[in-house]
């Protein structure tokens, strides 16, 4: 039986494990050589929509226990310290109940299969990176500390003073996720490639929380993964303040009714919330799919001399960056370049490597062909489409990918 894993390392697979010999002990320790998370602190979620996993008390039971079946999603998160006294052995968390959680939004039900790395501890606020002064391509530091980093030349000293980054993100202060590995994630696909100059492109994991796409976006812009309330107000107040343009028909509901949508900390952005950000941060923001390998860009037309790069696997985004070496800790991230300067052929060269090598390992959702099985009548559906239709109409919610 193989269990596809996604931590705060990323997606990976774990294979040759037994549902009748494999205990839940044993695969606490695979996931904690994994993920990192000691096995006394790990909460797991699985299903759709996710849903937590109570693995406590007699951990020397195998899998099959736990009705976890071949190629399923178990995401690990981190949990606070196991009690002194185990818990009675529970089973698998209540079904998600009826469609009163808005099912009848595509978004919504997005949000139910995503895999959620958000740490129960994670609502404590990580104090903004460190900036750092770059020269830039024009001879210019970045503009009073808090701009957009450009490319630039780092001084000896500034290379020589930067430690290496663990290869996981801490949980330890309960902040909010934000990490690299040096080399490769436990699936094998590179979260860094190096350039000719020694600097690399690298990938920074952002929390599965359902605000991931505003922190990505506030921390390539402002190196901080606090901004999300202030990005959902900036485009609720940016849509509020014209209805001619964002009209029912743009948004997929009426203007006012989708402010009040967007401050909430659930739900999800996309196209739209790119392009109100671009424009409001007057720099460009260039999306990688991972599942089509294609790059979008919003902001292309309004003549900004900033880009920034995200990454997105069909369900989530992570944000990109350009380290000063590789390893190198965020505090040096290059967050913002000028997509005209003649590095900028080479960052975006790294980027697609590492596109592509994720899209080789698979490290995407294709949302509309993957597989499901409602939970409530067994019933086999195909993508989100048939999904939403089929909670729709009978109010079904938990649903569990197959292949």
């Amino acid at each position: 039986m193989n269990l596809r894993v996604r931590g705060p390392r990323g997606q990976s697979t774990l294979t040759g494990l037994e549902a009748t010999t494999t205990t839940i002990a044993d695969l606490q320790q695979r996931l904690e050589d994994n993920t990192g998370i000691l096995a006394a602190e790990q909460q797991w979620l699985t299903g759709w929509p996710l849903l937590k996993l109570e693995v406590s008390g007699d951990l020397s039971r195998p899998l099959e226990c736990l009705q976890l079946s071949h190629n399923d999603l178990l995401v690990v998160q981190q949990g606070p310290p196991a009690p002194a006294v185990p818990a009675t052995t529970a089973a698998a968390t209540d079904d998600a109940g009826s469609a009163d959680a808005e099912m009848d939004e595509d978004p919504e039900l997005a949000a139910a299969i995503a895999a959620s790395l958000q740490d129960s501890q994670q609502s404590a606020e990580e104090p903004a990176a460190v900036k750092q002064p770059f020269q830039g391509i024009n001879g210019n530091p970045t503009q009073n500390g808090h701009g957009p980093a450009v490319i630039g030349v780092r001084t000896p000293s500034q290379n020589s003073s930067a430690s290496r980054l663990p290869a996981s993100a801490s949980h330890g202060n309960g902040s909010a996720v934000l990490g690299s590995q040096s080399a490769a994630s436990p699936s094998g696909a590179p979260v860094s490639v190096i350039l000719s100059d020694g600097t690399a492109v690298v990938r920074r994991i952002i929390a599965s929380d359902n605000s991931c796409l505003f922190n990505a976006v506030g921390y390539v812009m402002e190196g901080s993964l606090q901004e999300a309330p202030h990005l959902r107000q900036v485009i609720a107040e940016t849509v509020a303040a014209d209805s001619d343009t964002f009209t029912e028909g743009f948004l997929g509901r009426p203007n006012k009714e989708y402010c009040q949508w967007i401050l909430k900390a659930d739900k999800w952005g996309g196209a739209i919330e790119l392009s109100i950000l671009s424009k409001f941060f007057a720099c460009e923001i260039a999306a990688y799919d991972i599942q089509t390998q294609r790059q979008d860009v919003y902001g292309q037309d309004g003549g900004y001399g900033q880009q920034a790069l995200l990454l997105y696997d069909g369900l989530h985004y992570d944000a990109m960056a350009v380290a000063a070496f590789d390893g190198a800790p965020k505090e040096l991230d290059i967050r913002m370049f000028d997509p005209n300067a003649p590095q900028a052929a080479a960052i975006h060269k790294g980027a697609a490597e590492l596109v592509a090598q994720a899209h080789k390992a698979r490290q995407f959702t294709d949302v509309a062909n993957f597989t499901l099985r409602c939970g409530a009548c067994q019933l086999g559906l195909k993508g989100e489409k048939e999904a939403l239709e089929h909670a729709k109409a009978t109010g079904h919610a938990n649903f569990q990918e197959y292949s």
